[in-house]
């Protein structure tokens, strides 16, 4: 005859093993996938937006965007997101929605706004890429002409 004695201690620590399993199983069960953001046939993902940190990463997340820019910014802007919007900013919220984007979570944030100029977009004006830039963070932008009859439009080119 086998006899096995078990301990409490043992129960214990079984059951806080098989806690464990299931608690770490839940964590990776319930962490979200990377999210894309498809515009036309341009598809960004979570991370492009993120580490923005340098003029050439400024430069190469317009590129993925598909536009071709000069090197450098035209324009450095701090910009303070208003804690109310008027017409013209739900407006311009509602233009970064089309990349997925929300500017009410920065409101009363001071962020800054970068320009570029534009060489790949077909216009009579000067066109400008601008990127609102938060903790190293694209949080929204424009492509835009300064022209009376000019425009304001997704960051993402619509081919």
């Amino acid at each position: 005859m086998f006899i096995y004695a078990v301990k409490a201690s043992t129960l214990k620590f079984a059951g806080l093993l098989v806690l464990s399993v299931l608690a770490l199983s839940m964590a990776v069960l319930l962490i979200p996938e990377e999210s894309n953001i498809a515009v036309g046939n341009i598809t960004l993902s979570e991370k492009d937006f993120k580490n923005i940190e340098s003029a050439q990463d400024r430069v190469q997340f317009l590129k993925l965007c598909g536009w071709e820019t000069e090197a450098e910014a035209v324009a450095v802007t701090e910009v303070t997101i208003p804690a109310v919007f008027d017409g013209i900013y739900a407006t311009y919220n509602q233009l970064q929605s089309e990349m997925g984007l929300d500017l009410t979570g920065y409101k009363n944030k001071t962020v800054k706004r970068y320009t570029y100029i534009v060489t790949n977009y077909t216009y009579h004006g000067t066109v400008y890429a601008n990127l609102l830039i938060y903790d190293n963070k694209v949080i929204g932008g424009d492509i835009t002409s300064a022209n009376v009859d000019g425009f304001q439009k997704s960051l993402v080119k619509n081919t």
